[in-house]
């Protein structure tokens, strides 16, 4: 009898485990409304880089709408502030990009990605002399930023605003 349970236990216990093998109660991180922009983004630059430029347009859109509700939930990011800018400036929201920027310098002076691309922002509303500020802010942080708006402010690469 003791026999009899013991194999019936060892048979629950097994197949049990064969059953369980397959699922994974593992909980899966929920992307952020940032994450999720951040990726759309990423995604509107390759479509703009092989000229679809609807599908970019379409991917910067999903990328603005993600990242206010990001900046709604957690205000005054700076980087969420830059992908802002850099949204809206895509766009061709020039004023509300250039908004975008300076509240995100006014937290983060030294912010990479906002002074080049408030750099090329300045640029592409003919503003030369801003534009020559912000490269003067990335001088000395040894970066592939400083090199593309070096490169824009000097015309020997195009910015696509």
């Amino acid at each position: 009898m003791i026999k009899k349970i013991f194999i019936t236990l060892i048979f629950v216990l097994f197949a049990s485990n064969v059953m369980s093998a397959g699922s994974d109660s593992t909980p899966k991180k929920v992307k952020s409304e940032y994450d999720k922009a951040v990726t759309h983004v990423k995604a509107a630059k390759k479509f703009e880089k092989k000229g679809k430029l609807e599908k970019a347009k379409k991917r910067y859109e999903k990328a603005l709408k993600l990242l206010l509700k990001s900046n709604d939930k957690k205000p005054n990011q700076a980087d969420t502030l830059n992908y802002l800018g850099f949204t809206t400036r895509k766009l061709g929201d020039f004023e509300n990009g250039e908004k975008y920027y300076l509240q995100g310098l006014a937290i983060k002076p030294d912010h990479i990605g906002i002074n080049e691309y408030l750099g090329e922002l300045y640029v592409a509303t003919n503003r030369m002399d801003l534009a020559k500020e912000r490269l003067k802010v990335l001088e000395t942080c040894n970066c592939e930023e400083y090199n593309e708006l070096k490169e824009i402010i000097e015309g020997t690469k195009k910015s696509k605003y």
